[in-house]
């Protein structure tokens, strides 16, 4: 059987390289003094200042020690694989992939990059540029878990085809959309790297809130081992506990209201809670950054 490439058959598919690979055309950006025309898989230098970056891109923020780091490695060798972009007008490109690269290589003061120019529409670099970040990038859990949401909400992907994208299980995608479902406190100590992964897949099990947040703090407080809190985990589904106030937890909300909740998250990509009694009541929709407000504000067309 031959082995499955790392990157998922989605990405390969819509960023091939490969000439004979006849189903994408590659339009090259080329020289002043050449004829126009598309030619497949050739590679040209385009201005930076010819360059914008991606709305799409999901990643916002970029370690400042490792982009120097890459800025002096192209000052020693250049830029080892191009950048790709897509043409808008003549002498105008958008970034699909290559962020740091071009990033980078403005600190290292070049003047052009070599990249390939693919045609595509916004939902395409929506995709490509979710599906080149996870893949790619050292991303923290959170933000993989909303370029999945992204990847299944606005490219309106199923979960199969998500993993068949990224070159991951159907249950590894599951694990991370759960994430999206628990209390913001835990969601903004895994983006900060404040939590593990295994800490937070043991705390999720818990249905309720309140007792997320029990074991969530006294993960921290203690510095408790995954195995830790699988167990305490265990311990608080078995039997009622009670707090530092002295309250017994909160009832579980109805069946009507919870699938409600697990909706409005779902399609907001963000722990949404849902109060009501029975007449009335409130949404809350929490955002981790201004990033992540703008991109809720945007799937609310506000």
């Amino acid at each position: 059987m031959s082995k499955r490439n790392a990157l998922g058959r989605g990405l390969s598919a819509l960023l091939s390289d490969t000439p004979s690979d006849d189903r994408l055309e590659v339009d090259v950006a080329q020289p002043a003094n050449a004829g126009h025309g598309h030619v497949n898989g050739n590679v040209n230098e385009i201005s930076l200042t010819e360059i914008e970056t991606n709305p799409f891109q999901p990643r916002q923020h970029f370690d400042e020690d490792a982009l120097n780091e890459l800025a002096e490695s192209i000052r020693v060798h250049g830029i080892i694989q191009p950048i790709t972009v897509r043409r808008l007008a003549p002498h105008q490109y958008q970034l699909i992939s290559g962020e740091r690269r071009f990033q980078a290589s403005k600190r290292a003061g070049l003047s052009a990059v070599p990249a390939y120019v693919r045609s595509a529409d916004d939902q395409q670099m929506l995709e490509m540029a979710l599906i080149e970040n996870i893949q790619r990038e050292n991303l923290n859990p959170i933000e993989i878990s909303l370029s999945y949401q992204r990847l299944i909400s606005e490219c309106n992907l199923k979960q199969e085809e998500l993993g068949e994208r990224v070159g991951k299980n159907r249950s590894t995608v599951t694990n991370y959309l759960r994430l999206l479902k628990l209390p913001p406190d835990i969601q903004i100590a895994l983006r900060d790297n404040k939590l593990s992964m295994g800490h937070a897949r043991a705390i999720i099990n818990v249905d309720n809130t309140d007792s997320q947040l029990y074991i969530f703090k006294k993960t921290l407080s203690e510095d408790l081992s995954v195995r830790k809190v699988e167990e305490l985990a265990r311990e608080v589904m078995t039997k009622p506990r009670h707090h530092e106030s002295g309250k017994t937890e909160s009832t579980p909300v109805s069946k009507e209201i919870n699938h409600l909740q697990s909706r409005l998250s779902s399609h907001f990509g963000t722990k949404v809670s849902v109060k009501s009694d029975g007449k009335k009541g409130d949404i809350r929709i929490p955002f981790l950054s201004v990033e992540d407000l703008n991109r809720i504000l945007d799937i609310l067309k506000v």
